[in-house]
């Protein structure tokens, strides 16, 4: 069954040619029944009229045509017509017996007459409700009315009596009005002596099985309907096994690819799951924006401080760099040791301008970022924290994945990417350094003095740096921000976010220091 019921699922046309002609068959199943339960009717009717016929005509030989023949031709209608040579019986009579003749058959079909005037040599009829509510309907509403009919019987057979009034004619008013037995003599023409009554029986659970095509057609279609639905629970239960390993599978790559995540920049996690980058060994020559930064006398920090401290304080550094750097939108290569390589340009640019710009406000705000952090670890007892320098350039790299088949590097490489480590050698702790391509980008959002033309290692030609002095502010002045440095001395101010009561003991701090420089200048 399940391999007749794929190989229909397989073929859809086919089972839908079924499912037509199924439906199809239904009305022919109909019709036949209804055809078998006519000739089912006809032939039981046909017997029963046949032996009704039967009955009567034996009545008839029996009680009038050969008690006519035996009184010599002679014939007297009474209603005692057994007592009397020659009698025959009347209708009244005949009807009574009739009644008895037809029923006696035990067919469905019984007749019956009665009456509430019964001579009085015969046994009083009987009646029930539905008879005397017809008789006197008939006698008060009159005998134009319909014969009345009554429907009863349960869910397994039905009865239907029809009950029709009994007329007295001329020949039955003359006969009863003079009758010494008669119960009542002022009858008249017309009036009601009482009711013939049929009743007719339907066994409907013994005719159920009149609809063998029908229910041939319903069997069909519940086994078909019952595999069917035993085939679609199967799949249901595969289905929902499918699912729940599709789920578990998912989670899995869900949990795998927030791991992989950590290891890649969210610029690159995205084009490569979104499948916008395909993971080949394949670059491209694009102009990008370098940036390089690394921590000022790491070595010599890094032996005053305890392995897991100094662990906790480098990912500090490298999470809050982190985040800034991917606010302003910067791929970050990767971190060499206490070393951050980012840039701007790919795999998402916003053209060379914006791209230099976006950098340099990351660098001003990985810079006051420091600040803020240097002073939190003072007070968690750092003696020296970090103290950062930042070189940027901008010029064509070539970038893409490097390595091998089965492991590669999305990074960058090239004497822009050699320049932008070069600047970051020669910053003092703090700053940034600029080389005149990124300058000449951003020359509109700060303010840099150039250094004299250097020679760096691994660049041919002169590089004259440039050396940001003022960072870039949303509606500050130019003069509010100082940031000098030199070896010893390192002084950031942002009069622009300082409170009033802070630039007083700022001011007292300041004046302090002066004093102190003047009087060992003096010495």
């Amino acid at each position: 069954m399940p391999l007749s019921f794929h190989a229909l699922l397989a073929r859809p046309i086919i089972f839908a040619l079924l499912v037509a002609a199924a439906l199809a068959l239904l009305p022919v199943a109909v019709w036949l029944d209804l055809r078998h339960l006519s000739d089912v009717g006809l032939r039981d009717q046909a017997k029963s009229l046949d032996g009704m016929i039967t009955d009567i005509r034996s009545y008839y030989a029996t009680n009038i045509v050969a008690r006519v023949n035996a009184a010599g031709g002679k014939a007297v209608p009474v209603h005692n017509y057994h007592e009397i040579a020659g009698g025959i019986p009347i209708p009244a009579t005949l009807s009574l017996e009739l009644g008895r003749v037809i029923g006696g058959r035990g067919d469905n079909i019984r007749y019956r007459f009665v009456s509430d005037y019964v001579f009085t040599s015969r046994e009083p009829h009987r009646l029930d409700d539905f008879e005397r509510a017809a008789l006197n309907s008939f006698r008060t509403e009159g005998i134009d009315k319909p014969p009345i009919m009554q429907l009863t019987g349960s869910v397994f057979d039905r009865q239907i009596r029809l009950a029709a009034p009994v007329l007295m004619g001329e020949a039955c008013v003359a006969c009863h009005n003079t009758h010494p037995e008669s119960p009542k003599r002022d009858w008249k023409v017309g009036d009601v002596r009482g009711l013939q009554e049929v009743e007719i029986a339907q066994p409907i659970a013994a005719n159920i099985f009149s609809f063998k095509y029908l229910l041939t057609y319903f069997a069909g279609a519940g086994f078909f309907g019952v595999a069917f639905a035993s085939m679609q629970w199967r799949q249901a239960r595969v289905f929902r096994r499918m699912n729940s390993e599709l789920e578990e599978a998912n989670s899995f790559l869900a949990a795998v690819s927030m791991k992989i995540s950590k290891y890649l920049s969210p610029q690159v996690y995205r084009s490569i799951f979104s499948g916008e980058r395909d993971v080949v060994i394949s670059t491209e020559r694009k102009k990008l924006t370098v940036f390089f930064s690394d921590i000022k006398d790491f070595t010599v920090t890094s032996e005053r401080l305890q392995p897991e401290e100094l662990t906790q304080l480098l990912n500090e550094y490298f999470t809050e760099m982190s985040k800034i750097a991917q606010e302003h939108g910067a791929t970050v290569d990767k971190f060499i040791g206490d070393a951050i390589l980012a840039f701007f340009g790919d795999p998402e640019t916003k053209g060379p301008k914006e791209d230099a710009q976006a950098c340099v406000r990351m660098a001003v705000a990985m810079q006051r970022r420091m600040v803020e952090l240097n002073d939190a670890w003072r007070r968690r007892g750092i003696e020296r924290p970090f103290q950062t320098r930042m070189g940027i350039n901008t010029g064509y790299c070539n970038v893409g994945n490097f390595g091998s088949q089965d492991r590669m590097d999305y990074t960058i490489i090239g004497a822009e990417a050699n320049l932008a480590a070069r600047l970051e050698s020669i910053a003092e702790p703090g700053g940034i350094v600029l080389s005149y391509e990124t300058y000449a980008l951003v020359s509109d959002i700060v303010r840099a003095k150039p250094l004299e033309p250097i020679s760096l290692k691994g660049i041919s030609r002169k590089v004259v740096p440039y050396v940001v002095e003022t960072y870039p502010e949303d509606g500050a002045e130019a003069g509010e921000i100082i940031n000098e440095f030199s070896p010893g001395a390192r002084i950031f101010l942002d009069i622009g976010q300082v409170s009033e009561r802070e630039r007083e003991r700022l001011a007292a701090v300041l004046k302090q220091a002066m004093d102190r420089l003047q009087a060992t200048g003096q010495t």
